[in-house]
This record gives structure tokens, C-alpha cells and sequence, in this order.
């Protein structure tokens, strides 16, 4: 749903919707809580006060809409279908917040078109893992597993004791249609070798860099430089965005081993959430010289400022967006899968979300850019759920060494 036009007043948008304040405030926009400021400053377009801050102003707003939904819409249909029907497909799973609403409207579109009858508990991949995790441990009963999970990252699709004993058995089957995937991606053989795991787009990390703070030191633009001496206690961390987070860990452990891990741990000064990042260099304490957040979020930043976004010439690490379909019910299936996996949806994630896609008909528009993908030989070989671990006890370690 649309609440918001550019042309609308700040003073009016956060009189209509007040969970927006804080939001303003994080980008600079100060004193909208006032009555006074408001009345005075408040009067002048959106158009007008993000062109004067020089922020794009569609992505400003694709914001705005996300969290006024996030708000007002936390029981909606939008985050799940809580009117669950006898015998009907049930599909599970965490969608990116940035294009969380365009999705799920796409999907009661295709839902409505298709005449199928589908149970759906789809939400904003903030929400957390938690909640998924705790339906899928048990006895490995794959009865009571719902027909189709959607999600980011690693460590619930790898981990013996969640999906892992599933794929063990053969529970799953890649359905999507997708018999290859997009050219951007032709280097790294991201189409699971045993069939069992869809994967529909990823989330890559790059780099925010506040030139202010960078001082006299070279300014990086690679995972290496990262990881340099000069460099500790200066970088800001998703930490709290587990799926990109444990990804960026799994990575520097495969191409710079323990010692790489505890130097990342050492680079730490803090995390942020991604829309915190984008604003770093306003903090008044220590800011981070570098930020390392998912694409998406360096479009907000303003033209001409001090936060310049480096996308890491050796790659953005990505952390993968799975779709896993039951092997039993592949028929049933076939259709919901295919809609995941279509043009219409990989726009929505491309274009909008900046997620690009695996669809091989979409235009990602990377200009040749480079990923650096964790590899299923190197998935396949090793306990990902006990090296997520071990790499988080490495990190930690890292953050107390200096």
C-alpha cells in the first residue's frame, strides 16, 4: 500500500504516521518531534528537503512505506494467512524487508490467479530465524515440515539438527523450472550439483566508507584491506543481520582462515542496523570509517558527502536467498515454485530490492561487477552449523584482542 507522496509535507507525514520520527531523525532530519520546529520546518515538501539533502528520494520513500507497514500491518494478512485450511499447501519463511510488501502482494495475486489453496506464514526477515527454527527441531519428522520454506543464509538450511537431517533424506527438490541461472553469476557455479536446494537471488555485502574518517589512511576495496592493521576498531558490522553476517564470517574463514576471522573480530568498533549506516558520519562518537552493509542500503546515502559505497573489488560476499520444496509434493508444488523463480518476482528483487537475481531473463544492471560465493564443494565438506560456531568464537575472540 502507498501512504506516502513526495510532495507531502514532513510536518503532515509525521503527524499521520508517528513511527516515522525516529526514522527522520536517523537521517539527519532533527526537531519533527518538536511542535514548534515542526510547524516552522515542517512545512516544506519531502521532494524539497531530500533533494536539498541529496537522497534519492524513491528509495527514501520505499523505506518510509516498509516501515509504516511494518507497523501497522504486523497482524495483516500481508505477514501470514493466520486462517489455516485443512489440506491446503503451506508455504513458510522470511522475506527481505525492502521489498517484503511488493512480494507478498505478487503473491496473493498469483494465489488469486491460480485458484490454489495456500496457508502462508511469510515474514520480514527481521522478524528472525527464531521462530522457524523452533518448528523445525524435533525427531525429524518431515510430515510436519510446511511444503515450501523461503529464507536467507546458511545456518537453517545446512545445520544437521534444522534442515540439515531433511536433506539428508532427500526430503527436498530444486522445482523452480530454472534450468540455468543468470549470466552474472556464470563464474560461480551457484546451481546446487545435487538438486535438492532453489535458490532464487542474493544479498551482497559491500562496503559504506566515510572518507572524513578515513584520514591519511588508503582507502580500501577489498575483503584484504578490511582485515588490515590500520583498520581495527574502525569497522561497523551487521551483526545483527545474522543471514549476511554469518556469510561474511564463512567467507573470510575460507579465504583467510582463523587468523582472518580474529582480525575481523579486531576491526569491530560497532554494529548498526543498515539504516543507521547510511548516517554513520552524523554520530556523535565513534564513527566507523567503514561500514559493511547489504547493496541495498548504499542507495540511500546522498551524492556528493563524505560516505562514498565501494563495492569490494575481489567481490561482494553474498549470502544466498533458498527456496526449498518438498520432493513429495513436487506436482503440488511445481506452480508456486515457478512463481518464486519468475521474471515477476526476480524484478521485484532486482529492481526494487537490489537482490540480484538468478532468473536468466533479468537484467541485474552490475556493469561486470564481482561476487565471492562460499562454494558447495566447500559447503558440502564441512559442518556448517559447527563452523558458523567456531567462527563466531573467533570473531569474539578478535573483538577482545584490541
Amino acid at each position: 500500500m502507498r501512504y506516502i507522496d513526495e510532495n507531502m509535507k514532513l510536518k503532515a507525514i509525521v503527524e499521520m504516521f508517528p513511527e516515522t520520527l525516529e526514522f527522520f531523525s536517523s537521517k539527519g532530519f532533527k526537531g519533527l518531534d518538536n511542535e514548534n520546529t515542526r510547524n516552522l520546518a515542517g512545512n516544506i515538501s519531502l521532494k524539497l528537503a531530500l533533494t536539498a539533502k541529496k537522497i534519492n528520494s524513491s528509495i527514501f520513500i520505499k523505506a518510509l512505506e516498509d516501515l509504516i507497514d511494518n507497523t501497522r500491518n504486523s497482524s495483516d494478512v500481508t505477514l501470514s494467512k493466520t486462517e489455516k485450511k485443512d489440506g491446503a499447501i503451506n508455504a513458510t519463511g522470511l522475506l527481505p524487508c525492502p521489498v517484503r510488501i511488493p512480494l507478498l502482494e505478487a503473491f496473493k495475486d498469483f494465489e488469486q490467479e491460480s485458484n490454489m489453496n495456500i496457508n502462508y506464514d511469510l515474514k520480514a526477515a527481521s522478524s528472525g530465524l527464531d521462530w522457524l527454527k523452533d518448528s523445525i527441531e524435533g525427531d525429524g519428522n518431515a510430515e510436519q515440515l510446511s511444503d515450501i520454506f523461503i529464507s536467507a543464509g546458511f545456518d537453517l538450511f545446512f545445520e544437521d539438527k534444522l534442515m540439515g537431517k531433511f536433506k539428508k533424506n532427500k526430503v527436498f527438490k530444486d522445482i523452480s523450472g530454472l534450468k540455468k541461472y543468470n549470466k552474472d553469476f556464470d563464474e560461480l557455479s551457484l546451481k546446487d550439483p545435487q538438486g535438492d536446494y532453489s535458490m532464487i537471488a542474493v544479498v551482497p555485502a559491500v562496503f559504506l566508507v566515510n572518507t572524513e574518517e578515513l584520514g591519511d589512511r588508503p582507502f580500501p576495496k577489498t575483503w584484504e584491506d578490511i582485515l588490515k592493521p590500520e583498520f581495527e576498531k574502525s569497522v561497523s558490522l551487521p551483526v545483527s543481520d545474522f543471514d549476511l553476517f554469518n556469510a561474511i564470517l564463512l567467507n573470510i574463514h575460507k579465504n583467510f582462515g582463523e587468523d582472518g576471522v580474529r582480525k575481523l573480530g579486531r576491526s569491530l568498533l560497532q554494529s548498526l542496523h543498515p539504516a543507521q549506516m547510511v548516517k554513520s558520519n552524523k554520530l556523535r562518537v565513534e564513527k566507523p570509517a567503514i561500514t559493511i552493509m547489504p547493496y541495498f542500503f548504499t542507495k540511500m546515502t546522498g551524492q556528493g558527502g563524505p560516505m562514498v559505497a565501494q563495492w569490494p573489488e575481489d567481490g561482494a560476499i553474498i549470502s544466498p536467498i533458498f527456496m526449498l520444496t518438498k520432493k513429495s509434493k513436487e506436482e503440488e508444488l511445481k506452480k508456486i515454485s515457478e512463481f518464486f523463480s519468475s521474471e515477476k518476482v526476480a524484478k521485484i528483487l532486482s529492481h526494487q530490492g537490489l537482490f540480484p537475481s538468478v532468473n536468466p531473463n533479468i537484467d541485474n544492471k552490475l556493469d561486470g561487477k564481482k561476487f565471492i560465493w562460499l562454494g558447495w564443494d566447500y559447503i558440502y565438506s564441512n559442518d556448517i552449523g559447527e563452523l558458523i560456531d567456531s567462527c563466531e568464537k573467533l570473531f569474539e575472540e578478535g573483538t577482545k584482542e584490541v
